[in-house]
């Protein structure tokens, strides 16, 4: 019997996301400095810088989530407000982060990214990437999750088949980031050994990886890649590794290159085989998801007229929260009073219950006063406890 399967949920088409290391030493000064360059400059409308506690208190329209908290480890959460094309607004939020588990001293600071315009998003809109780092080979931003692996470089695969499979297989599993492997027919010059990714356009150029495979690894990267990923590499080719899920509108042929030039001159299929793959509904990575909702639930950089609109949706949410204490109020005083009736018709206003006159014949049972004030505690109860659950103890 086939099990039934959940289709992953893709990543939202008005959205860019990203994650990586930055090896430097002073990560937030880097980001403060280009965004404050950039706010004088008008490239973006305004910008926060939150300590990660303020940022994680409730300032949005919405009920707040467990996940809109940015977590233990944030240094701290930056955001920023811009416009692309025809007026288009997008909003993003950088979180920096210390490694909870550090290896070495040259982890670095971990850091994501999520950016989400008011339409689609199209490639050729800026980087949110270098909106808030500065676009400059001398700051280590661009390093992936996974190590010794970079966005802006040609990353060339490790000499031991073994690491070459597991460096694969980390990228596959643990990486946010698009992996193109190139092999180079013959070694390289000067121009030939840019990555090719630079003419990709701006949003999609920090969105992937490549990696170079010596003209003696011709071998080992295609063995590695077909026992790792099911796909092969030709030789002098270029192969887009498959994402961490199955997707309609992956074929491992479809997404192989025969020839790249590594001569410095544009690798238009490649390219194109880049564009295709971006364009398909790629899953969204589970650890992307709560970064996704700080973006949508925990935003705090309003504009005058979001601020008028949150200030508006407050004053109605206090209104009705006000609304329902006043009426478990009421709830509490009828409860009270009722209570009270009860207790002086049981006790004839002397504080002792009476005894029942020998002449007069006994009450009925619905009708005893102590039955009376055993039911209407019963109702003081379920008034304090709105989900009914001590009414019927």
């Amino acid at each position: 019997m086939a099990k039934n399967s959940t289709p992953p949920t893709p990543v939202p088409d008005t959205a860019w996301l990203g994650r990586g290391r930055h090896l430097g030493p002073e990560p937030e000064r880097d980001v403060r400095r280009n965004l404050i360059a950039l706010k004088a400059a008008r490239v973006i409308d305004d910008y926060l810088d939150l300590d990660p506690v303020e940022a994680a208190r409730s300032t949005d329209l919405y009920p707040r989530d467990e996940t809109a908290d940015p977590g233990p480890h944030a240094r701290r959460v930056f955001e920023a407000r811009w416009r692309v094309a025809d007026g288009v607004t997008v909003r993003a939020q950088l979180t920096t982060y210390d490694p909870e588990s550090r290896r070495t001293d040259g982890d670095g600071v971990a850091w994501v990214l999520a950016a989400e315009a008011e339409r689609a998003w199209q490639a050729a809109w800026p980087s949110p990437a270098t909106v808030f780092w500065p676009d400059s080979d001398h700051v280590a931003w661009d390093h992936d999750a996974v190590p010794e692996v970079r966005v802006r470089a040609a990353n060339h695969l490790p000499k031991d088949d073994h690491e070459v499979r597991r460096l694969l297989r980390a990228c596959h599993r643990q990486s946010w980031f698009i992996h193109v492997v190139v092999h180079e027919a013959m070694t390289p010059d000067a121009l030939g050994r840019q990555p090719v990714t630079a003419f990709l356009p701006p949003s999609l150029r920090h969105r992937v990886v490549e990696h170079r495979a010596t003209p003696e690894q011709a071998l080992i990267a295609d063995f590695a890649l077909k026992r790792e990923l099911g796909v092969g590499i030709p030789r002098g080719g270029a192969v887009v590794l498959p994402p961490s899920t199955a997707v309609a509108g992956y074929e491992a042929e479809r997404f192989t290159v025969r020839n790249v030039f590594l001569d410095g001159t544009e690798p238009t299929e490649l390219l194109d085989r880049i564009k295709e793959f971006a364009a398909l509904p790629l899953p969204l990575p589970a650890d992307a998801e709560p970064v996704l909702t700080r973006l949508r639930q925990g935003w705090h950089l309003f504009t005058p007229d979001e601020e008028l609109v949150h200030a508006k949706a407050m004053v109605t949410r206090y209104a009705k929260a006000l609304e329902a204490m006043t009426a478990s109020c009421d709830l509490y005083r009828e409860a009270a009073e009722s209570a009270l009736a009860a207790l002086a018709e049981a006790t004839g206003g002397t504080g002792a219950p009476q005894a029942p006159s020998p002449a007069a014949a006994p009450p009925k049972q619905e009708s005893s006063p102590l039955r009376a004030l055993t039911r209407t505690f019963g109702l003081f109860r379920g008034a304090s406890d709105p989900q009914g659950k001590g009414a019927d103890t």
